[in-house]
């Protein structure tokens, strides 16, 4: 690496690790303040909130570090430029082409900690939190609706009126359907636990058999239950797409394609997991602009709120496209792609008009 590439490394890691640790900072800060109202709740104390607030930040730093980037690259390419840095490179025969490349090689160790923390970090700390605060307040880890959760599963419809904080089940129907849809049985449980060996311990198990002009009753104490339904999946349901990892949202795709239902929401969220690193790259190339017009806008305290505001819109965006992809059924890479591509053009055509003038 060269002199100068090695200077600016230093100061665009620093200036993003310093905003990134501003907006976590801000971010623990309302979030704390959100989790003292539940405080005192069954056994939910100060140290549960302390806890749930941590481990929620990695989630967060994913979020937010496309924004980081940008404010921090901003912040230093314009320091640099007001100390004329960059009009000595460019003097020297730097191209803007080749200080594009110096900060794509800058930038890959924040697509690589974007990935990381994506797909490695957040999914599981987000679920640790989750896990700590149920356990605390003594609830349970999901209710889609009144009567519980519903999953489809080929022929059959399995309804968990709770999913206790262990993955284990208490209040297990499963609706068995033939061929023509026509109901045959409707087996109820007590409790179900999952064993590792690949199938659900249920206790307590009362069958009823339709036939076609009568109705049976059978009654098990327990009953080896195997089901496309395990704990990676039921978490899978209770945790929202963006903060899933790749291997979750595709096994639950896939599961959701078996039995005919709609995959537009989770392959949106696929595919984002798979851009959402590169928006870095796009954002370092968007503060470029801003360090080639220092003559023209030299006042650092406006370029920052001017990135701040761009990182809150495409914020912005990456949600609106995500919510539009759904509702009107658009191809999923095209709603995860859009508003990076957006940006990425803006990024473009500000350098062509500083350049032209």
């Amino acid at each position: 690496m060269k002199v100068y590439e090695r200077h600016l490394a230093r100061e665009i890691y620093g200036d993003t690790l310093l905003v990134l640790a501003a907006f976590l900072g801000l971010f623990a800060f309302f979030d704390l303040i959100h989790e003292l109202e539940s405080v005192g709740r069954g056994g939910y104390e100060i140290h549960h909130a302390l806890g749930f607030v941590a481990l929620t930040l990695p989630g967060r730093a994913y979020e937010i570090l496309p924004i980081a980037v940008l404010i921090g690259t901003l912040y230093a390419l314009t320091l640099l430029a007001r100390h004329s840095e960059i009009t000595v490179l460019r003097a020297s025969g730097l191209a803007t082409g080749e200080l594009l490349l110096t900060l794509a090689k800058i930038g890959s160790v924040f697509v690589v900690m974007t990935f990381l923390i994506g797909e490695f970090v957040a999914p599981q700390t987000e679920r640790m939190a989750q896990q700590l605060q149920l356990t605390a307040k003594s609830k349970l880890v999901g209710q889609e609706f009144r009567s519980g959760l519903w999953v489809k599963d080929g022929h059959s419809f399995i309804n968990v009126r709770e999913v206790l904080p262990d993955a284990s089940l208490r209040g297990v129907r499963v609706y068995a359907f033939d061929e023509d849809y026509r109901l045959r049985s409707i087996s109820e449980a007590e409790r179900g636990s999952y064993v590792p060996s690949g199938h659900w311990q249920l206790n307590n198990v009362a069958h009823t058999y339709f036939e076609l002009d009568k109705a049976t009753v059978a009654r098990e104490d327990q009953l080896e239950w195997r089901s496309a339904l395990n704990p990676d999946i039921l978490s899978v349901l209770l945790v929202v797409p963006e903060r899933m990892s790749l291997l979750n949202l595709y096994q639950y795709i896939r599961h959701l394609s078996d039995n005919q239902q709609k995959t537009q929401r989770y392959e949106i969220a696929l595919w984002k997991k798979l851009v959402y690193p590169l928006a870095t790259l796009v954002m370092m190339a968007l503060a470029l602009p801003f360090a080639y017009a220092h003559d023209r806008m030299a006042v650092v305290s406006v370029k920052v709120f001017i990135g701040v505001m761009l990182g809150i819109f495409f914020h912005m965006l990456n949600g609106m496209f995500s919510h539009l992809g759904v509702i009107n059924s658009w191809i999923p890479l095209v709603s995860a792609v859009t508003p990076s591509v957006m940006f990425l053009l803006a990024a473009a055509s500000l350098l062509w008009w500083v350049e032209r003038r």
